[in-house]
């Protein structure tokens, strides 16, 4: 049993995300699509010109969201739970 606990403790301690880590990088991904989402829509067709293409949500609100996304993304890889207790990981 002692030996079961040691491997799961050097099993933790050798992966480099953790949980919380993956759950905040799920919310980056689906702000990122968000943001891609809201960029999108229809393009100009044939002779008329769609004036769509200059709505703020295509231009300032989606962009904005995707790279907000992509910032936390960073931050949600980086990111590391601190220990109740003061035990150096090692």
């Amino acid at each position: 049993m002692a030996i079961e606990n040691k491997k799961q403790d050097n099993n933790q301690q050798a992966r480099p995300l953790g949980k919380i880590n993956f759950i905040l990088m799920a919310v980056c991904t689906l702000l990122i699509v968000v943001g891609f989402y809201l960029m999108a829509g229809s393009a100009n067709e044939g002779e008329t010109f769609n004036y769509d293409i200059f709505e703020p949500s295509r231009t300032v609100v989606g962009p904005f969201i995707a790279f907000a996304g992509f910032v936390l993304m960073a931050f949600a890889i980086i990111y590391k739970k601190k220990n109740k207790n003061n035990d150096e990981v090692k």
